[in-house]
């Protein structure tokens, strides 16, 4: 810094090196704005998706009536299977009962109709997993519906966990200062004087002066010797 007195010069460079590191300050402050700003805006969409998802599969439970489709169909399954085994069971009883009973046992209508009855109860079941009509939609679209529902929420979860961690750590970052000023040589105040040059001044001046002179005497002669 070149200034008329040393204090003067000091003074310039520290003014110098603050307005620097202010700047640089206010650079970063802004880079942190700017990132927990777009952490923020992350948050918030993930919030809205979480929500959007819980929300349709609440309204997708209201609708169907069904908390987990996955569960009640096992149940179905599980009903249905018992009644294939109640029909196997009663099968064999009629076979034995008319092989070892005569035509006209009692007994035999009755298991006829405990056949048919269980017979028309598996129907029924299984009408449950294909029949589609205005009061309840078939198991197959439920559980589609369900899975891609559940799909959806799964997803939104995971983007919300991310973008909490991310802001998180955005907050973490802007809470300590990330970049600094350091100067190579801190301003000090000037010893000795390095202007002005004054051997140098004359010397230059002197040589202007001669220079001048040189030219002013050519200009001269030159004059004379053509009158």
């Amino acid at each position: 810094v070149l200034a008329f007195a040393p204090e003067d010069a000091r003074r310039l460079a520290e003014t110098v090196f603050e307005e620097s590191a202010r700047l640089i300050n206010e650079i970063t402050a802004i880079a942190r704005d700017d990132n927990i700003r777009y952490a923020q805006d992350e948050l918030d969409t993930a919030v809205e998706r979480l929500k959007t998802a819980r929300e349709a599969l609440t309204a997708f439970r209201a609708r169907s009536q069904i908390a987990d489709p996955t569960a009640d169909i096992q149940g179905q399954m599980g009903v249905l299977t018992s009644l294939q085994q109640q029909l196997a069971e009663a099968l064999i009883a009629h076979d034995i009962l008319t092989e070892n009973t005569q035509a006209g046992d009692p007994r035999i209508p009755v298991a006829e109709q405990r056949i048919r009855v269980i017979e028309a109860r598996i129907a029924e079941e299984r009408k449950k997993f294909g029949d589609e009509s205005a009061e309840s939609a078939d198991y197959a679209t439920l559980i589609a519906d369900y899975e891609r529902l559940s799909v959806d929420r799964e997803f939104a979860e995971e983007a919300y966990t991310s973008a909490l961690a991310a802001y998180y750590a955005a907050l973490a970052e802007s809470r300590r200062q990330s970049r600094y000023l350091a100067a190579h040589i801190r301003p000090t105040l000037a010893e000795t004087a390095e202007y002005p040059r004054r051997e140098v001044m004359l010397a230059l001046l002197g040589g202007g002066l001669v220079l001048i002179w040189s030219l002013m005497a050519l200009v001269y002669y030159s004059i004379r010797d053509r009158r």
